[in-house]
Protein backbone atom coordinates (compact mmCIF):
# COMPACT_ATOMS: atom_id res chain seq x y z
CA UNK A 1 0.00 0.00 0.00
CA UNK A 2 0.87 3.39 -0.83
CA UNK A 3 1.01 6.63 1.23
CA UNK A 4 -0.79 9.74 -0.61
CA UNK A 5 1.17 13.17 -0.70
CA UNK A 6 -1.04 16.26 -1.07
CA UNK A 7 -3.13 18.66 0.53
CA UNK A 8 -5.80 16.47 2.92
CA UNK A 9 -9.93 17.66 1.62
CA UNK A 10 -10.63 17.31 5.12
CA UNK A 11 -8.16 20.31 5.47
CA UNK A 12 -9.80 22.33 2.48
CA UNK A 13 -13.52 21.92 4.54
CA UNK A 14 -11.92 23.59 7.45
CA UNK A 15 -10.89 26.38 5.67
CA UNK A 16 -14.05 27.38 4.23
CA UNK A 17 -16.44 26.19 7.64
CA UNK A 18 -13.76 28.94 9.18
CA UNK A 19 -14.03 31.52 6.36
CA UNK A 20 -18.36 30.91 6.94
CA UNK A 21 -18.05 31.00 10.41
CA UNK A 22 -16.46 35.17 10.17
CA UNK A 23 -19.01 36.38 7.48
CA UNK A 24 -21.42 35.18 9.85
CA UNK A 25 -19.29 36.60 12.99
CA UNK A 26 -19.08 39.90 11.39
CA UNK A 27 -22.77 39.58 10.34
CA UNK A 28 -24.13 38.57 14.04
CA UNK A 29 -21.59 41.38 15.45
CA UNK A 30 -23.48 44.35 13.09
CA UNK A 31 -26.87 42.73 13.43
CA UNK A 32 -26.26 42.90 17.66
CA UNK A 33 -27.94 39.44 17.85
CA UNK A 34 -29.57 37.97 20.62
CA UNK A 35 -28.80 40.77 22.74
CA UNK A 36 -25.37 42.13 22.24
CA UNK A 37 -26.15 45.34 20.40
CA UNK A 38 -25.65 46.92 23.66
CA UNK A 39 -21.90 45.87 24.38
CA UNK A 40 -19.44 48.57 22.33
CA UNK A 41 -18.60 47.25 18.87
CA UNK A 42 -14.87 45.81 18.87
CA UNK A 43 -15.10 43.73 21.98
CA UNK A 44 -18.66 42.60 20.72
CA UNK A 45 -16.70 41.74 17.55
CA UNK A 46 -13.85 39.80 19.33
CA UNK A 47 -16.70 38.10 20.89
CA UNK A 48 -18.50 36.43 17.87
CA UNK A 49 -15.76 35.89 15.80
CA UNK A 50 -14.00 33.91 19.22
CA UNK A 51 -17.73 32.16 19.14
CA UNK A 52 -18.14 31.25 16.08
CA UNK A 53 -14.55 30.24 14.66
CA UNK A 54 -14.27 27.87 17.67
CA UNK A 55 -17.72 26.95 16.99
CA UNK A 56 -16.53 25.71 13.63
CA UNK A 57 -13.62 23.85 14.49
CA UNK A 58 -15.69 21.91 16.97
CA UNK A 59 -18.22 21.49 14.38
CA UNK A 60 -15.82 20.51 11.69
CA UNK A 61 -14.71 17.57 14.40
CA UNK A 62 -18.33 16.51 14.99
CA UNK A 63 -18.88 16.87 10.99
CA UNK A 64 -16.52 14.72 10.17
CA UNK A 65 -17.62 11.56 13.32
CA UNK A 66 -21.56 12.03 12.31
CA UNK A 67 -20.13 11.18 8.57
CA UNK A 68 -18.87 8.00 9.67
CA UNK A 69 -21.85 6.84 11.77
CA UNK A 70 -24.83 8.32 8.73
CA UNK A 71 -24.80 7.92 4.71
CA UNK A 72 -24.94 12.09 4.38
CA UNK A 73 -26.05 11.55 1.04
CA UNK A 74 -29.36 9.17 2.09
CA UNK A 75 -30.14 10.73 5.38
CA UNK A 76 -29.14 14.40 4.92
CA UNK A 77 -31.67 15.84 7.80
CA UNK A 78 -30.70 12.95 10.16
CA UNK A 79 -27.15 13.59 9.78
CA UNK A 80 -27.83 17.38 10.35
CA UNK A 81 -30.09 16.80 13.43
CA UNK A 82 -27.18 14.37 14.88
CA UNK A 83 -24.63 17.43 14.29
CA UNK A 84 -27.07 19.85 15.98
CA UNK A 85 -27.21 17.53 19.43
CA UNK A 86 -23.44 16.66 19.57
CA UNK A 87 -22.47 20.74 18.85
CA UNK A 88 -25.21 22.87 20.55
CA UNK A 89 -24.30 20.77 24.30
CA UNK A 90 -20.31 21.71 24.74
CA UNK A 91 -20.54 24.88 22.52
CA UNK A 92 -23.60 25.99 24.80
CA UNK A 93 -21.70 25.81 28.09
CA UNK A 94 -18.65 27.83 26.06
CA UNK A 95 -20.62 30.05 25.11
CA UNK A 96 -22.07 30.66 29.00
CA UNK A 97 -18.49 30.72 30.16
CA UNK A 98 -17.38 33.49 27.58
CA UNK A 99 -20.74 35.74 27.00
CA UNK A 100 -20.00 37.01 31.20
CA UNK A 101 -16.26 37.89 31.15
CA UNK A 102 -16.09 39.18 27.23
CA UNK A 103 -19.69 41.07 27.26
CA UNK A 104 -20.42 42.49 31.47
CA UNK A 105 -17.17 41.78 32.62
CA UNK A 106 -18.09 39.73 34.77
CA UNK A 107 -19.40 35.77 34.95
CA UNK A 108 -22.78 34.89 35.08
CA UNK A 109 -24.28 32.47 37.71
CA UNK A 110 -24.86 28.97 36.66
CA UNK A 111 -28.51 29.57 36.61
CA UNK A 112 -28.56 31.93 33.47
CA UNK A 113 -26.64 28.46 31.20
CA UNK A 114 -30.29 26.88 29.80
CA UNK A 115 -31.17 30.68 28.82
CA UNK A 116 -28.23 30.24 26.30
CA UNK A 117 -29.38 26.94 24.99
CA UNK A 118 -31.70 27.75 22.45
CA UNK A 119 -30.10 30.60 20.35
CA UNK A 120 -26.96 28.24 20.69
CA UNK A 121 -29.26 25.54 19.24
CA UNK A 122 -30.46 27.78 16.46
CA UNK A 123 -27.58 28.83 15.02
CA UNK A 124 -25.95 25.72 15.11
CA UNK A 125 -28.75 23.75 13.14
CA UNK A 126 -29.12 26.83 10.52
CA UNK A 127 -25.14 26.15 10.27
CA UNK A 128 -25.20 22.21 10.09
CA UNK A 129 -28.00 22.41 7.44
CA UNK A 130 -25.52 24.58 5.08
CA UNK A 131 -22.67 22.13 5.92
CA UNK A 132 -24.79 19.12 5.12
CA UNK A 133 -26.79 20.28 1.65
CA UNK A 134 -24.35 22.58 0.61
CA UNK A 135 -20.86 20.62 1.45
CA UNK A 136 -20.76 19.00 -1.92
CA UNK A 137 -23.94 19.74 -4.59
CA UNK A 138 -23.01 18.10 -7.59
CA UNK A 139 -20.56 15.40 -7.96
CA UNK A 140 -16.77 15.92 -9.10
CA UNK A 141 -16.50 14.96 -12.88
CA UNK A 142 -12.92 14.03 -14.34
CA UNK A 143 -12.57 13.88 -18.03
CA UNK A 144 -10.00 11.75 -20.68
CA UNK A 145 -7.46 14.54 -22.19
CA UNK A 146 -6.72 15.21 -25.54
CA UNK A 147 -4.58 13.77 -28.08
CA UNK A 148 -1.25 13.96 -26.45
CA UNK A 149 -2.33 14.58 -22.88
CA UNK A 150 -0.27 12.94 -19.99
CA UNK A 151 -1.88 9.83 -18.62
CA UNK A 152 -4.31 10.90 -15.26
CA UNK A 153 -1.44 10.96 -12.33
CA UNK A 154 -3.35 8.77 -10.30
CA UNK A 155 -2.73 5.84 -12.26
CA UNK A 156 0.63 5.85 -10.82
CA UNK A 157 -0.51 4.95 -7.59
CA UNK A 158 -1.63 1.80 -8.80
CA UNK A 159 0.39 -1.00 -6.72
CA UNK A 160 2.88 -2.98 -9.31
CA UNK A 161 1.09 -5.80 -9.56
CA UNK A 162 -1.61 -3.74 -11.05
CA UNK A 163 0.20 -1.37 -13.18
CA UNK A 164 -1.11 -1.21 -16.64
CA UNK A 165 -4.74 -2.41 -16.08
CA UNK A 166 -7.46 -0.54 -16.53
CA UNK A 167 -8.98 1.40 -13.39
CA UNK A 168 -12.71 0.18 -12.91
CA UNK A 169 -13.63 2.07 -9.54
CA UNK A 170 -12.18 3.69 -6.89
CA UNK A 171 -14.00 3.31 -3.36
CA UNK A 172 -13.44 4.78 -0.10
CA UNK A 173 -12.74 2.57 2.74
CA UNK A 174 -12.06 4.75 6.24
CA UNK A 175 -8.95 6.12 5.71
CA UNK A 176 -7.80 3.73 2.50
CA UNK A 177 -9.12 3.72 -1.10
CA UNK A 178 -9.71 0.29 -2.66
CA UNK A 179 -8.66 0.14 -6.52
CA UNK A 180 -10.61 -1.90 -8.51
CA UNK A 181 -9.09 -2.52 -11.52
CA UNK A 182 -9.58 -5.71 -14.49
CA UNK A 183 -6.75 -7.41 -12.74
CA UNK A 184 -8.31 -7.28 -9.33
CA UNK A 185 -8.19 -4.79 -6.55
CA UNK A 186 -5.82 -3.57 -4.13
CA UNK A 187 -5.55 -0.66 -0.95
CA UNK A 188 -3.76 2.48 -0.68
CA UNK A 189 -3.48 4.87 1.78
CA UNK A 190 -5.22 8.26 0.40
CA UNK A 191 -8.55 9.73 0.63
CA UNK A 192 -10.40 10.46 -1.74
CA UNK A 193 -11.39 13.98 -2.00
CA UNK A 194 -7.33 14.05 -3.01
CA UNK A 195 -7.54 11.51 -5.33
CA UNK A 196 -10.12 13.23 -7.35
CA UNK A 197 -7.87 15.56 -8.38
CA UNK A 198 -5.07 13.03 -9.51
CA UNK A 199 -7.71 11.03 -11.56
CA UNK A 200 -8.48 14.45 -14.07
CA UNK A 201 -7.17 12.53 -17.42
CA UNK A 202 -9.43 9.69 -16.96
CA UNK A 203 -13.42 9.96 -18.03
CA UNK A 204 -15.64 9.36 -15.01
CA UNK A 205 -17.52 10.70 -12.07
CA UNK A 206 -17.72 10.67 -8.33
CA UNK A 207 -21.45 8.39 -7.96
CA UNK A 208 -21.36 9.13 -4.12
CA UNK A 209 -19.42 10.07 -1.51
CA UNK A 210 -17.57 7.27 -1.24
CA UNK A 211 -16.92 6.10 -5.09
CA UNK A 212 -15.82 7.25 -8.02
CA UNK A 213 -16.38 5.56 -11.28
CA UNK A 214 -14.75 5.33 -14.83
CA UNK A 215 -17.65 6.24 -17.31
CA UNK A 216 -16.62 3.32 -19.82
CA UNK A 217 -17.02 0.78 -17.24
CA UNK A 218 -20.67 1.24 -16.71
CA UNK A 219 -22.42 -2.06 -17.97
CA UNK A 220 -26.08 -1.26 -16.65
CA UNK A 221 -27.77 0.72 -14.12
CA UNK A 222 -30.61 -0.22 -11.88
CA UNK A 223 -33.40 1.48 -10.23
CA UNK A 224 -35.09 0.74 -7.27
CA UNK A 225 -36.42 2.60 -3.74
CA UNK A 226 -35.64 5.55 -5.40
CA UNK A 227 -31.93 5.30 -5.78
CA UNK A 228 -29.76 4.18 -8.64
CA UNK A 229 -26.98 1.84 -9.15
CA UNK A 230 -24.24 0.88 -11.26
CA UNK A 231 -23.15 -2.51 -12.22
CA UNK A 232 -19.78 -2.11 -13.07
CA UNK A 233 -17.66 -3.87 -16.16
CA UNK A 234 -17.74 -7.95 -15.44
CA UNK A 235 -20.93 -7.57 -13.16
CA UNK A 236 -19.53 -8.89 -9.98
CA UNK A 237 -19.56 -4.77 -8.89
CA UNK A 238 -22.26 -2.58 -8.00
CA UNK A 239 -21.78 1.23 -7.55
CA UNK A 240 -24.74 3.39 -5.71
CA UNK A 241 -25.35 6.37 -7.15
CA UNK A 242 -26.19 9.20 -4.52
CA UNK A 243 -29.55 10.87 -4.82
CA UNK A 244 -27.73 14.04 -4.56
CA UNK A 245 -25.96 13.18 -7.50
CA UNK A 246 -28.36 11.26 -9.75
CA UNK A 247 -29.99 14.11 -11.60
CA UNK A 248 -26.66 15.46 -12.49
CA UNK A 249 -24.82 12.35 -13.73
CA UNK A 250 -28.09 11.69 -15.63
CA UNK A 251 -28.12 14.92 -17.24
CA UNK A 252 -24.22 14.28 -18.36
CA UNK A 253 -25.31 11.07 -19.94
CA UNK A 254 -24.24 8.09 -17.67
CA UNK A 255 -27.71 6.55 -18.50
Amino acid sequence: MRVAGGLDGRARDLLRGLVVAAVAAVFLTLSGAFGTGGAPFWPRLAYWVGLMLAGSLWGHVCGAWTARRIDVDARPWAAAGLETLIISGPLTLLVWAVTGPALEGAMQPLAYLPAFLFPVTLVTALLSVLHVFLGRARPVETHAGGPGAAPARFLERLPPRLRGARLIAVQAEDHYLRLHTDRGSDLILMRLSDALGELEGLEGAQTHRSWWVAKDAVASVSRGDGRAALTLAGGALVAPVSRRYAKALREAGWW
